[in-house]
């Protein structure tokens, strides 16, 4: 899995922010290996707003392109980091549930008719 852009809106990315993403996104490396010349995240992190200070302003938005389809991720929370987290764990999610769909697409082919 290649990471295309790890972008930071109305904040500035620092080192400790994009090595986080890295280390998050090594956490998809096995979800991915079927797909592996092709799959590309792209990561943005960031605050919503300028004003707030309170409540979940702090998002974290990944993107995953796997042949087939792109899978996407949004999350709000009031901690940057917890933000990539969460973010993380739904792009799993819908990974795990997409590469399910596909093999259960190869075993229903394969059944044999019932006499």
């Amino acid at each position: 899995m290649r990471i295309i852009s790890i972008k930071g809106t109305n904040i500035p990315l620092t080192d400790a922010i994009k090595s986080r993403v890295i280390s998050q996104s090594q956490a998809l490396e096995r979800l991915t290996k079927g797909f592996e010349p092709t799959a590309e995240l792209r990561v943005e992190v960031g605050k919503s707003t300028k004003h707030h200070l309170k409540g979940p302003y702090y998002k974290a938005e990944f993107q995953l392109h796997v042949p087939g389809s792109e899978l996407r991720a949004t999350t709000e929370e009031e901690d940057l980091y917890h933000a990539i987290v969460v973010a993380r764990d739904q792009i799993r999610r819908q990974l795990k549930g997409y590469k399910d769909k596909l093999t259960d697409k190869h075993k229903r082919a394969e059944r044999p008719d019932k006499k």
